[in-house]
């Protein structure tokens, strides 16, 4: 007999409440109803989907330690924050390194359901990116190599490949990014020097994403053309934005968003092993000593460089309803629908409320300063514990 249950909350875009019937399968049904007297709800929406996770709460994707079991518990520690669904994302290594992060992935995955469901497939963010410094970021210059497809190809028998971050400075770049596109794996530029007449032969190409568009380029650019209004000005293109309020100054994220608006872009939080720690001084496997501050800026010790993120994609979507002229309604899709486009591999309805998609919920403050904050959390049709229910 099919176990259903039930969850009640409100609708983020209208004053209405939602009955949702579920099994740990997916959803049956959706009931739309008005709110009974005196009733107060939480926001109810899907999971969050966070297509760029290096690691969190000191545990890391691109260590060299990397197990099973800490490919699970990272599934566990970001569901209990509200993102039930993510891409592992592993940086420019060596081909033996990466295939070996994506053997114990590909594991973990067929070891344990859940992980499997939250795990749609691999982000690998490099080595096919720009040597240069800024364009570079944290990234190991000993190991970035030329675009190679046939590379790829190998990794697909180690793991489930999902998207590549490319830089397409090269003039075979395009030929590569159309047979990675015909392997069935999403191409996203980022890293890079190319030229605007680069990136657009790789749009032509098949490229369809932008990575932590404004990040991972040189620190100073061409007033115009550059990179960036290439990629912004593309509607081809969807743009993934750091929104920890570091990476990218709220009045920058304000204009991305209206370039790019909800459906063209979405919220990674591009998370290090660092995210979930205490300010203080940390050691790390990429870039060597780093601070965390209290307002969670990671930088190098000593300096103002960034070095990588250590705020969740939650932190996020409140800090876009804060800053920018985005709503809780309307900034939801970055967090949920928006992204699933860039989650290869994703299942059918993933980032919607609707029957048939995956019972993957969050229940949120409506209202107050506190909107955006995730109380509940539902995975795969199961209430975690430690979250506050209605």
């Amino acid at each position: 007999m099919i176990n259903t249950k039930t969850i009640r909350g409100r609708a983020a875009d209208r004053d209405m409440a939602l009955t949702i019937e579920y099994t740990n399968a997916g959803v049956i049904s959706i009931d739309e109803d008005q709110l009974r007297p005196g009733e107060v709800l939480p926001i109810i929406a899907p999971g969050f989907i966070d297509v760029q996770v290096n690691g969190y709460a000191g545990m890391d994707i691109n260590g060299g330690e990397l197990s099973v079991q800490t490919v699970l518990d990272l599934t566990d520690r970001l569901a209990r924050g509200g993102v039930t669904t993510w891409m592992p994302t592993i940086i420019t290594a060596s081909e033996e390194h990466i295939r070996h992060a994506l053997d114990v992935i590909s594991q973990a995955r067929i070891g344990d359901a859940v992980a499997r469901a939250a795990i749609p497939s691999v982000h690998i963010e490099g080595p096919f990116i720009s040597d240069l410094e800024g364009a570079r970021g944290v990234h190991d210059a000993t190991a970035i190599r030329p675009l190679d497809a046939d590379e790829v190809t190998r990794w697909q028998r180690s793991g489930p490949v999902g998207l590549i971050t490319v830089s397409p400075h090269t003039p075979d770049a395009p030929a590569h990014i159309a047979r990675i596109r015909a392997l069935g794996v999403s191409v996203a530029i980022g890293h890079t020097h190319a030229t605007p007449e680069q990136i657009t032969r790789a749009v032509d190409a098949g490229a369809a994403f932008s990575t932590h568009l404004g990040n991972g380029i040189p620190s100073l650019l061409p007033r115009h053309p550059n990179a960036i209004w290439t990629q912004l000005a593309d509607d081809r293109l969807s743009a993934g934005l750091i929104a920890d309020g570091h990476h990218l100054p709220m009045e920058t994220l304000e204009v991305m968003l209206r370039a790019k608006p909800v459906g063209r872009s979405f919220l990674v939080s591009d998370l290090t092993a660092i995210g979930g720690s205490p300010p203080g001084r940390y050691k790390t496997p990429v870039g060597g000593t780093v601070e965390l501050d209290a307002t969670n800026r990671l930088s190098y010790a000593g300096t103002d460089l960034l070095a990588g993120a250590a705020s969740t994609i939650a932190d996020g979507l409140r800090n876009v309803i804060a800053g920018t002229s985005q709503t809780l309604a309307t900034a939801l899709p970055l967090v949920t629908s928006s992204p699933a486009r860039a989650a290869t591999g994703g299942r059918p309805g993933l980032g919607y409320l609707r029957p048939g998609s995956p019972a993957d919920f969050v229940l949120l403050s409506p209202s107050g300063p506190t909107a955006g904050t995730v109380v509940g959390v539902v995975q795969g049709g199961r209430k975690l514990e430690g979250k506050t229910y209605e």
